[in-house]
């Protein structure tokens, strides 16, 4: 009689990537998929924001941008869409989101918060901030060449970095969270507030988001667009 194999877990860290994404753009999916690869990440959860906690509110709204994010990804098995922020009434906020995750995907699983360098070094002024190293580990963005500028940081998160930083990514997968880890990312100056003011004044974006994306941008006149 032969015996089946346990099938084999596994162990790598999944990534998680928040945002407006109004309209999500090249610069987004190049973060994603950097991380992915920089990383050793099984897979990235992008999860649009429903109503962002620290910003005003999206030009298009919930479903719109979630219709966005689900074409952008269609053609990458690695690049998953979570709903959850969408489908609540509550303003979103991180902690809670990764509470969520938590609980869904285990103690032991490594989950990694991809920020940008900017993001990261607001941090300190984030709700409930302390608690993001108790659920995942903080994957920060930099520009090749550039490290993340202590100067900038407030003391506190000065601190942190001091005790938490990572000295590679076999950190990611050794704990389910607690580390921060610098890494270098192809620079793409592509930015959603750009995006929308070339649509507005009936300028081409095209090469600086998804086809998909763009003709969904089109069909539905979002950013006072026509064609």
């Amino acid at each position: 009689m032969s015996l089946s194999a346990t099938p084999e877990v596994d162990r790598r860290p999944i990534g998680i990537l928040g945002g407006t994404f109004d309209p999500i753009h090249y610069g987004h999916l190049r973060l994603a998929e950097e991380a992915r690869e920089h990383l050793g990440l099984q897979r990235v959860l992008l999860i649009p924001a429903g109503q962002p906690a620290h910003r005003r509110s999206p030009v298009a709204d919930g479903c719109q941008r979630l219709a966005m994010v689900r074409l952008a990804v269609e053609n990458n098995s690695f690049l998953e869409v979570d709903t959850a922020e969408i489908d609540s009434l509550q303003s979103s906020y991180t902690v809670p989101t990764l509470e969520r995750l938590r609980a869904k995907l285990g103690a032991q699983q490594s989950l990694v918060l991809v920020l940008g360098a900017d993001a990261f070094l607001g941090l300190a002024s984030w709700h409930r901030w302390r608690e993001l190293f108790g659920l995942a580990h903080l994957a920060v963005a930099t520009r090749p060449g550039h490290d993340l500028d202590a100067g900038a940081m407030s003391a506190d998160l000065v601190s942190e970095f001091g005790q938490r930083l990572a000295p590679g990514r076999e950190a990611l997968v050794a704990s389910g969270a607690g580390c921060i880890l610098p890494f270098a990312i192809t620079p793409l100056d592509i930015s959603a507030t750009a995006i929308r003011q070339t649509l507005a004044a009936g300028g081409s974006v095209r090469y600086l988001l998804p086809d998909g994306t763009l003709d969904y941008i089109h069909h539905h006149s979002l950013y006072r667009v026509s064609r």
